[in-house]
């Protein structure tokens, strides 16, 4: 299969684009688009055959839900069985936007798509290329992150051709994503609000509009087992480059000790040693490859570089790397969540 990657301006939507990469959606086949978030592989939502070509394009398992992306709100009364008080709060303040929503399915949305759970996971991106896409397709388009399983989700149209190509039909390059991190995912199905993935839009955000919420312990820790994911990231290891990723954790000059002891042991093992660093400790550290992720007090500075930074690592061919930790605070909560998950919650204390 030869890939088309086709460049479109959000500025100056080139519509005969977009009704050729809704054309490929319609007939069965798969097309990644930017999104505010990262890059979607996307497939007819309502068509099984259609999504198992997304299962299979990424190597993603099986009970790994997807999540459907609607371009108008119109489109939501055609798979959710009902919108709860507080979906309609929550959509209200943040969609179009990047936080998906888990609502009661109706019987048109494949067992599939959801997990096989009686739910489906919707979304109404902010992205003006994603939301003409998927509204000129007259569909709901499931779409999980365009990029091999597994793997640091693609925030530029390079990061999916990198991963996909001769894989899938078309790439839409619209440029670098915004937030950089996968939409937050919150579960508003039953009698309790529980936050399943956490992204841009944060708990806190979540919390002064409609009151506490839970937050699923797969956020914080590894989960094995029969346990099955509701949502997209629950279960599996995640956001990892193809080196080992560790995590330091502690006060800010005991980390730089450590991890500077931690890379002079690598070191001395012949390996190629990174660092993920921020503006403020960059050049603390005696790597091979020192990265910053940005600020430390920038949250959505460091969220919109990080996969681009675990990415780099690969290609500058490190076989370790070890990184800073940051506050649980915010979207620093989103921000630890993928780099736990990237390190397989393993984490050195100082």
């Amino acid at each position: 299969m030869i890939t088309k990657v086709v460049k479109i301006d959000e500025n100056n939507i080139d519509m005969e684009k977009i009704r050729e990469a809704a054309k490929i959606l319609k007939n069965g086949g798969l097309v990644a688009f930017p999104t505010e978030t990262v890059y979607g592989l996307g497939a007819n939502g309502l068509d099984a055959d259609a999504c198992r070509k997304i299962y299979e394009t990424k190597g993603r398992p099986s009970d790994n839900p997807l999540i459907l992306h609607i371009g108008r709100i119109e489109q939501l009364s055609q798979i959710v069985s009902e919108v709860p008080e507080n979906a309609k709060k929550i959509m209200k303040e943040f969609w179009p936007g990047p936080i998906t929503i888990i609502f009661k399915k109706k019987d048109i949305v494949p067992d599939s798509v959801s997990g096989h759970f009686g739910t489906v996971a919707v979304r109404f991106p902010s992205n003006i290329i994603a939301r003409v896409l998927v509204w000129e397709s007259g569909l709901p388009i499931a779409a999980p992150s365009a990029n091999t399983s597994g793997k640091p989700s693609p925030t530029k149209a390079e990061h999916v051709l990198h991963d996909l190509n001769g894989k899938l039909d078309m790439i839409i390059d619209g440029g670098s994503c915004d937030f950089g991190l996968e939409s937050t995912i919150l579960d508003l199905s039953g009698e309790k609000a529980v936050l399943l993935r956490p992204g841009a839009v944060t708990k806190e955000m979540i919390e002064n509009v409609i009151g506490e919420i839970d937050v699923d312990a797969a956020v914080y820790k590894k989960v094995t087992g029969d346990f099955a994911p509701k949502a997209p990231g629950m279960k599996y290891k995640h956001y990892s480059p193809d080196a080992d990723v560790k995590l330091v954790k502690g006060e800010s000059a005991k980390v730089t000790a450590k991890i500077n002891e931690l890379l002079a042991d690598a070191k001395g093992k012949g390996l190629k040693t990174g660092v993920l660093a921020t503006e403020e400790t960059k050049a603390l550290y005696n790597a091979d490859f020192v990265l910053s992720a940005g600020h430390r007090n920038d949250e959505k500075e460091i969220g919109a570089n990080l996969f681009d930074i675990l990415r780099e690592f690969d290609k500058l061919g490190a076989d370790v790397v070890f990184s800073e930790t940051f506050s649980y605070n915010g979207e620093g909560m989103a921000i630890m969540n993928r780099l736990n998950k990237a390190a397989g919650f393993e984490c050195v204390q100082v």
